[in-house]
């Protein structure tokens, strides 16, 4: 599939060690539609056989790390209309991408400025690290639009923030994480300037690409087994909860609302 959305720089930093991954739709937005996150999915795929690449950043544009799921999408706006196995389907994209990069070998961190959004921040969590702008926010607005949030984030952000911090995060959906609340909360590892992101992740990814590849590779391995060891239990049944929350009333009327950008009333059904 030729890229449109994600482009890829290798052979940067020490010994070439380096390679840098941009997704920039052009529009300080940078929503997830199907190509979108087909095409990050496949990224990892040109890592696989790379011996020489030991960490890949991840960025955005430079005033917007990701919106999220694309909901004026025409492909994504199919599912209120097929059959439900197909929606079970495509609902695994997201966690079919997620999943990609938290299991590649190299090390993987991300760079954010401005807004990282919904599916843009369950993707930044199955990274290693994220480095972030000082005025980049987060946001988990799923609940809201009345869905579950899903692509097998729950259990990797409970392993960055605790149970407490996942469920304010999660279920007061329009409340804003601000940088400095994300690194206090565990959410990012390290905040800088605005406009800095980028370098100081590659000053970050200069320090590991300098430690022999080897034993980086096994150690990313060994601690990622132990921290996430039990996701499957809470995961597997991520796309089927979406579906089904995708049936509701509360749905309807939370994207809706969304469109219409007034608040939405839940009830229950």
């Amino acid at each position: 599939m030729q890229r449109q959305l994600v482009s890829i720089e290798k052979g940067l930093g020490p010994q070439g060690r380096i390679a840098v991954v941009r997704f920039d739709r052009g529009d300080n937005i940078n929503a997830l539609s199907h190509q979108a996150m087909r095409e990050l999915r496949d990224v990892p795929r040109d890592f696989e056989d790379d011996l020489e690449t030991s960490v890949v950043i991840l960025t955005g544009s430079a005033k917007a790390f990701s919106a999220g799921f694309d909901l004026k999408d025409p492909e994504g706006r199919q599912r209120d209309s097929i059959p439900i196995g197909e929606r079970i389907h495509r609902q695994r994209l997201g966690p079919r991408m997620c999943k990609a990069w938290e299991e590649m070998d190299q090390v993987t961190i991300a760079a954010i400025e401005g807004h990282c959004i919904g599916g843009g921040a369950a993707l930044v969590v199955a990274l290693d690290f994220r480095t972030c702008g000082r005025s980049a926010h987060f946001r988990i607005p799923e609940v809201e639009l009345g869905m579950n949030m899903s692509w097998g984030s729950i259990p990797r952000m409970v392993a960055l923030m605790g149970p407490a911090r996942t469920k304010q995060a999660v279920i007061l959906a329009s409340d804003r994480i601000s940088a400095p609340e994300a690194l206090a909360w565990g959410l990012v590892e390290n905040v800088v300037d605005d406009g800095q992101a980028f370098d100081a992740a590659m000053a970050f990814a200069e320090r590991i690409a300098r430690q022999p590849p080897i034993p980086v590779r096994m150690t990313k391995r060994t601690v990622n087994r132990f921290a996430h060891a039990l996701d499957d239990l809470g995961s597997h049944m991520d796309a089927e909860q979406n579906v089904l929350t995708g049936l509701t009333e509360d749905y309807r009327e939370g994207t809706s609302a969304f469109r219409e950008k007034r608040k939405p009333a839940f009830k229950g059904r």
